[in-house]
């Protein structure tokens, strides 16, 4: 197989993986029986408006009404439930209006009408709503300080849900009594419901958690009202849920693992909850490369490893450059196989945008780094300066598929020809 045949089957790995968690292809299966009363739409995250349009599609003559909110961009015509945008990762006023909007739509309704939530990945940041006595700018600046420490997106959610009016199953607590279905994509490690979105219509399982580790590591710069929230644990506040997931990260990979097959590739799933620093994690994957490579463990060539979970960035310096963790993790995958032949790679975001750039993601081969040095690029130096998009822009190695408007979070598949 060569460069090119390797880069066109990745490709099609990745499109696989992104088409399964397409709304459109997926979602109608899973709508639920129709009820006596009233449908009311409502949704938050990247994949919030495809799966209102395919709620459209699928039930046509439904009389439905609604509001989500989804990414700046990631808008799609919709006739019957309204389609918000806002800003993401850091959230916006109209975050916080949307948030307004669909806890409007849901108050006073009855048993018999039905709520269908539309939950995907980047819900907590779209759709805000402070508890009382913590700002809107209170929020951002935590989000932006949690960010930059690198904390998991399990901790993130932590901070979220005890500072929101909506999250933690506050936004099914206030539909009652009317029954709520949430259809979701997930984009978490585990496909924890209380984690997707900050599991607006779950109960929070973390209510009673003691925070107050966090709260030592955001500083001396939190706003007291938000370090009272914080620091003030209550009872979870337990209720009937119909959650069903609609797409995950595994869904993926064995999409694209059936590719792979049809193509004679044998594909090994690591897993859908690989976390960690990006470039560890790309140290890491460069050794079972070159371990398939000499020694046929823990599968001979051709392999493909395939696996998901998101991974952080620490930030190490006052000015980083431009780039997200897939492309930096496939820079330190680039540097550790240090151009070993046969290994080729693709890792992206399957919202189609990683990190601070435009780009999913990038592609990397055996040449990738004697290319950069032709050129004058100098990997090492801008893998720590966190400067990867620069490098595989300038090597036309970037994956530029614009918004998917889906989201089962990170994509990385290591092809050992």
């Amino acid at each position: 197989m060569d460069a090119s045949q390797a880069r066109s089957l990745l490709g099609d790995m990745f499109a696989a993986a992104i088409g399964s968690a397409d709304p459109a292809r997926v979602l109608a299966r899973h709508l639920p029986e129709r009820p006596r009363g009233r449908v009311v739409v409502v949704g938050a995250g990247k994949a919030a408006a495809t799966m209102a349009q395919a709620v459209e599609a699928g039930w046509p003559d439904a009389d439905l009404s609604g509001v989500v909110v989804t990414r700046d961009g990631h808008a799609v015509p919709t006739t019957r439930i309204t389609v918000l945008e806002a800003a993401h990762p850091v959230p916006d006023p109209r975050s916080e209006d949307a948030a307004t909007r669909i806890l409007d739509a849901v108050r006073g309704l009855g048993p018999d009408d039905l709520v269908l939530a539309l939950i995907s990945g980047g819900g907590s940041a779209l759709m805000t709503r402070p508890v009382e006595g913590v700002t809107l700018a209170d929020k951002v600046a935590m989000n932006r300080r949690l960010l930059a420490m690198g904390a998991p997106i399990g901790v993130m959610n932590q901070v979220r849900r005890r500072l929101s009016a909506v999250k933690g199953g506050k936004l099914a607590q206030a539909a009652a009594p009317a029954r709520v279905v949430t259809l979701a994509i997930s984009d978490v490690p585990g496909d924890d419901p209380g984690t997707i979105a900050s599991g607006p219509t779950v109960p929070d399982r973390t209510a009673g958690a003691d925070l107050s580790d966090i709260v030592r590591d955001l500083g001396p710069d939190l706003p007291e009202a938000a370090r009272r929230a914080l620091l003030a644990p209550s009872a979870p506040v337990e209720f009937v849920t119909d959650y069903r997931l609609i797409a995950t990260p595994m869904m993926a990979l064995k999409a694209a693992a059936a590719v792979a097959e049809r193509a004679g590739v044998r594909p090994l799933i690591l897993g859908d909850a690989l976390e960690g620093e990006a470039r560890e994690m790309g140290r890491i994957l460069a050794g079972i490369a070159q371990s398939c490579r000499a020694h046929g463990r823990p599968h001979p060539p051709p392999v493909v490893l395939l696996s998901g979970g998101e991974t952080t960035v620490t930030l190490r310096t006052d000015r980083p450059g431009r780039g997200g963790r897939n492309m930096e993790c496939a820079l330190a995958l680039a540097l550790a196989l240090d151009g070993a032949p046969g290994v080729h790679a693709l890792l992206a975001d399957t919202d189609g945008i990683d990190g601070s750039g435009e780009a999913a993601g990038a592609t990397l081969g055996p040449d990738t780094l004697a290319r950069a040095t032709a050129m004058g690029l100098d990997a090492g130096a801008m893998l720590r300066g966190h400067d990867s998009e620069t490098l595989f822009g300038a090597l036309d190695d970037l994956m530029r598929t614009g918004p998917t408007r889906t989201n089962v979070n990170d994509f990385r598949a290591v092809l050992i020809t």
